[in-house]
């Protein structure tokens, strides 16, 4: 059987994945539905997802304030990892980290010239053996670091037996930094497949601003002084 995944980014139950679903799936807020949303902007049969001919399709259903697949209104649609759906003040994300992961590898694989076959006879060969540029090359590609990726499992723990005051202060951190880059993909267009995202400069100032807020708070860590510099 077919199941599916989705990961919530944005509203009341963000953070929340909704693993391995068997299809076809309905989406609302009443109960009854397979993904239930606490969103009284979501209404209470708002969309189905559905397998057909090996294609995951959502549709909306009438609902009062639409579906948008990402950034786009839609009333139906193909759905692929890492498509971002809209659906009243809650943002999904479709598909499991693992999956979206494959089809980043399967993209970039098509995106790749192919190279052509060169054509060596035994006169050909260097005797004094491999090419030096090749071998440059070679140690360029394994010195990269590997690409970050993120994880549905094994993630890095948060610290445990905080003080009640010590966890209000976390979580009111993770939430500023949360809203900082829910406001600049609020606003993000892609290309009907999704594989080709456009943001304004205003946005991409946003995600620069939290990358930096990120890369503080890490310092600060180590060196507490550094934070109010």
């Amino acid at each position: 059987m077919k199941t599916i995944t989705f990961q919530v980014l944005e509203g009341v139950d963000k953070g929340r994945v909704f693993r391995d679903l068997p299809v076809p799936v309905t989406i609302g807020r009443e109960e009854g539905n397979v993904l239930r949303l606490n969103d009284e902007r979501v209404s209470r049969y708002h969309a189905k997802v559905q397998l057909d001919n090996e294609d995951i399709i959502i549709t909306d259903l009438d609902s009062t304030n639409g579906t948008r697949v990402n950034g786009s209104p839609v009333q139906i649609r193909r759905l692929r990892p890492g498509d971002q759906i809209a659906l009243g003040r809650s943002t999904l994300l479709f598909g499991s980290h693992t999956e979206i992961a494959l089809r980043k590898v399967t993209m970039k694989a098509l995106s790749e010239p192919t190279a052509s076959p060169v054509d060596k006879t035994v006169g050909d060969m260097n005797p004094l053996g491999p090419d030096p540029e090749f071998v440059l090359n070679l140690e360029n590609a394994q010195s990269e670091p590997p690409e970050w990726q993120p994880r549905d499992h094994d993630l890095p723990p948060l610290p445990q037996k905080l003080t009640p005051a010590q966890a209000a202060r976390v979580a009111e951190i993770f939430d500023y930094l949360h809203r900082g880059l829910a406001s600049a993909t609020e606003n993000v267009s892609a290309t009907d497949d999704g594989t080709l995202v456009r943001l304004n400069f205003n946005d991409w100032q946003k995600i620069q601003a939290v990358q930096m807020l990120l890369a503080r708070y890490l310092r600060g860590i180590a060196e507490p002084d550094t934070l109010t510099e």
